[in-house]
């Protein structure tokens, strides 16, 4: 039985996401400022940054960049990055964004499964870069250094070079419904990275169906600190926030001081995290030490926050926290918790609140391929979420067998994630249905474990998997401990902390003792590196 969002349907716009940003921007807004680097006394102006946008396009298409070509944009969160990555799109072009992260060989490795022409990106990962674009036979001057020395100094161009030049956008025709506007990568917790294929459609169509959840604005200051280049940071920060005249104050990575002094400095009012920092937010004494009042929502994404820590922020910070749900594959969001509800039920924020407009759900059971459907009270039993709607994507590039493993033949994207729904239609995410852990039969969610202890006042975070125990062959769950600084925790007292609150089979049995979780950008636990044997 599948089921709806309870928000009307919205209007979808039918242009392309430069067009639907800015095509009607009104003489006011173009002189709000945009976007700001954090510290920085002034930002860019919507009117300094659509003539940046058409210029970097303009240069684009000068260099050769036509209509359907990819473009590879690496580079952390900065200004530039809003005028790069659209004026990539502007010029008809696709954005392959690239993890900051990323060491040569993977940059290579998405150069070449993407077929980029061109790679953009910052000096301070310009090695990398340049080695990359060397390996797959890029030539150097196709390898623009947005803040390196330029043609005058190097074989790179950089942003002056292009910007200067002062050329009108093209006039390109492309057809938003099927024209690719992006190309990220799965984040490959799971397995291989795979070129998620999002339409300009997709991402205008996402934008649209958040607009009556979130109620962002133009009086919104809104810090941006998750990445641009991951698809969360690109829809709900990057596009949403340009769609609604707010201004983006942009910081290039998660640093505890910089984040608190830019929420205080900007007056920021709505913060978007991923559960690490909720962790931060909680329990770090240097929060006190920072006026935060400005902050009137916080919402939590790319894995699932816990309601006792969600709560814990809310009521140190007094404000409101809200999660939603999505993946890559969904332009990323299909489930929010709604900032005002109206005179509706409340989200609890155990759950990751309803479908988004546009959208229909089924959650199916993945034994039986039965439907479940909404209880009359209480939750139903977990099965995958599968969701149909304009934010799916047209498929993986190159990878028809996996876009078929993906979705099917009525257009459900099957998620990979457990889920359940109670009576009023709220969503719960229970796991991923492949990171489940099965002991003696039972079903064992790692989520679970991990919220209950980052309870622990010792515990600073924590992962847990599945782990092959050598005398039985059972697959039993191991946590990965990171201890609170100066703090005395045992392993036999993280297992007991555990078992008295928990059925036995969720017992963890395991425990060892890191200095980090490893995590992508987004903020998801990259459980497969926990996986690897320890040298």
């Amino acid at each position: 039985m599948s089921f709806t969002s309870p928000y009307p349907p919205v209007e979808i716009p039918d242009g392309s996401i430069y067009e639907t940003l800015f095509g009607t921007i009104s003489e006011e807004d173009l002189e709000r400022v945009a976007v700001i680097d954090a510290g920085a006394t002034e930002g860019t102006s919507y009117r300094e940054l659509i003539g940046r946008i058409n210029a970097f396009a303009g240069a684009l298409a000068a260099r050769g960049i036509a209509v359907g070509d990819k473009v590879a944009l690496l580079s952390p969160n900065t200004s530039a990055f809003a005028f790069v990555f659209h004026g990539i799109l502007r010029a008809g072009a696709t954005a392959t964004t690239v993890n900051a992260l990323f060491t040569a060989p993977e940059i290579a490795k998405q150069l070449t499964d993407s077929g980029a022409k061109m790679l953009i990106t910052i000096t301070q990962l310009a090695d990398g870069a340049k080695a990359a674009a060397e390996k797959v036979g890029l030539p150097e001057s196709a390898v623009i250094i947005l803040n390196g020395p330029g043609e005058g100094e190097s074989p790179n161009p950089n942003a002056i070079d292009l910007l200067a030049q002062g050329l009108p956008a093209p006039d390109v025709s492309f057809d938003p419904a099927t024209h690719l506007a992006v190309l990220p990568y799965s984040s490959g917790t799971t397995g291989n990275p795979k070129g998620v294929m999002l339409t300009h459609r997709n991402l205008v169509a996402n934008v649209a169906q958040i607009q009556p959840l979130l109620n962002m604005s133009a009086s919104d200051a809104v810090l941006a600190v998750l990445p641009f280049f991951h698809i969360y940071g690109m829809t709900v920060l990057l596009n949403a926030a340009l769609y609604n005249r707010a201004q983006l104050v942009v910081m290039p990575r998660f640093e505890l001081v910089q984040f608190l002094e830019s929420i205080q400095q900007y007056k920021c009012s709505y913060v978007f995290i991923a559960p690490p920092v909720a962790v931060a937010l909680a329990k770090h004494p240097l929060v006190d030490d920072y006026d935060l009042s400005s902050i009137n929502t916080i919402m939590s994404g790319a894995a699932p926050l816990d309601e006792e820590l969600g709560n814990a922020v809310a009521k140190r910070l007094d404000t409101q926290v809200i999660q939603g749900y999505g993946m890559s594959e969904l332009s990323p969001v299909s489930h929010v918790i709604p900032t005002n509800p109206g005179d509706g039920p409340q989200a609890p924020l155990s759950s990751c609140g309803w479908p988004i407009p546009n959208t229909v759900n089924k959650i199916v059971d993945p034994a039986t391929g039965e439907d479940i459907g909404i209880p009359a009270e209480g939750l139903s039993e977990p099965g995958e979420l599968w969701v149909s709607g304009p934010n799916v994507m047209v498929g993986y590039l190159n990878n028809d067998s996996a876009t078929k493993e993906t979705i099917d033949g009525d257009g459900f994207l099957h998620t990979g994630d457990m889920a359940k729904v109670d009576s009023d239609g709220f969503v719960y995410i229970v796991d991923r249905l492949k990171e489940l852990i099965k002991y003696k039969g039972y079903q064992v969610p790692p989520a679970e474990l991990e919220a209950l202890l980052l309870t622990h006042d010792d515990v600073a975070d924590v992962a847990v998997i599945g782990v092959i125990e050598a005398d039985t062959g059972e697959e039993i769950p191991k946590a990965f401990v990171v201890k609170r600084e100066g703090a005395d925790l045992t392993g036999e007292q993280v297992i007991e902390f555990v078992a008295s609150q928990v059925a036995p089979h969720k017992k963890v049995r395991e425990v060892e003792f890191i200095d980090a979780i490893p995590k992508s950008a987004a903020g998801k636990i990259l459980r497969k590196d926990l996986r690897k044997p320890v040298a």
